[in-house]
């Protein structure tokens, strides 16, 4: 049976732009016609300033990353949420994870619920809204994958080879302790389990965190244009953002070296029984943690 479990490779979407670089000449078209098919706006209640993004004053920008587990006549819901922030002046980007069961408002809809389902109640534009009343700041951007890029991405980099800590089997795979190559399927097998691993889904998180890492680093050391064709090719089919082909080029071009200093966190909580339904519920005290770090990457210095 097919698990809600979309790992967090929206993280590797807002980083593949950056990791294009130079070959973004060569691949100018291709990129603008992908970045045409993946093109999808938003408009919020309360629309935020666009941020200056050129090479002379390119400020900290925000981006939301859902990942969907799409299914036939079924939106989905957001079973991955992360919120990056890129600060070009300090090379720096912090990446917060808000893990699907969080029990926070849903903005626009008038109920408390797990954070996974703004997305399934209101598309982007109730998840953003949502996510920034949770965290406290303004998201600039969106990025919606779907399960199927996973599979292509890291296919499309000629697989990726991580550093396992558990032995288990999953989907008919064994991974043994120590480093395994993973192809697209193996990948999905990898980051799916989550019962045999003493940290239930932290221990899952993690390993969603390796393939991250593993395709960033694979995507930009290609010097494969065919390489790049595949990579846009996955993107195409597989992802949403309101971001424009402008904005695209503007932060392959300034941000590329936010990539260098990469911080992660995961929001924590306690998990609670609620009217029969498990959440994962933050104190306050976390949220403004969150919050602070977060604000602390958006600030200029």
């Amino acid at each position: 049976m097919k698990k809600k479990i979309l790992i967090s490779i929206l993280s590797i979407i807002g980083v593949l732009v950056i990791a294009i670089g130079s070959y973004a000449f060569y691949l100018y078209h291709s990129v603008k016609e992908t970045a045409i098919k993946m093109h999808e706006p938003v408009k919020l209640e309360a629309p935020h300033k666009t941020p200056v993004m050129t090479k002379e004053n390119a400020q900290p920008i925000s981006i939301l990353l859902l990942g969907v587990d799409e299914r036939k006549g079924d939106v989905g819901r957001s079973d991955t949420t992360i919120v990056m922030t890129l600060n070009p002046e300090r090379s720096s980007m912090q990446m917060v994870s808000i893990p699907r069961d969080t029990r926070t408002e849903i903005v626009g809809h008038g109920t408390v619920d797990k954070i996974n389902h703004a997305y399934a109640f209101g598309g982007p534009k109730m998840s953003m809204e949502t996510v920034e009343k949770f965290t406290g700041i303004p998201l600039n951007y969106y990025i919606r994958v779907n399960m199927e890029a996973l599979i292509a991405l890291v296919d499309a980099v000629d697989g990726i080879t991580v550093q396992n800590n558990i032995d288990f089997t999953e989907a008919g795979y064994h991974f043994q302790k120590g480093a395994v190559p993973l192809n697209g399927k193996k990948a999905l097998a990898y980051v799916r389990m989550r019962h045999q691993d003493p940290n239930g889904d932290f221990g899952r998180n993690e390993r969603q965190r390796k393939i991250i890492t593993g395709v960033i680093d694979k995507a930009a050391s290609i010097k494969s244009v065919t390489r790049f064709d595949d990579i846009l090719n996955a993107l195409g089919k597989n992802v949403k953002t309101n971001m424009t082909f402008d904005d695209m080029m503007n932060i392959q071009k300034n941000y590329r070296n936010c990539r260098n200093n990469i911080y992660e966190y995961e929001v924590k909580g306690t998990g609670q029984m609620i009217n029969n339904i498990y959440y994962l519920v933050v104190p306050d005290k976390e949220k403004a943690k969150v919050s602070k770090m977060l604000k602390d990457n958006l600030t200029e210095n």
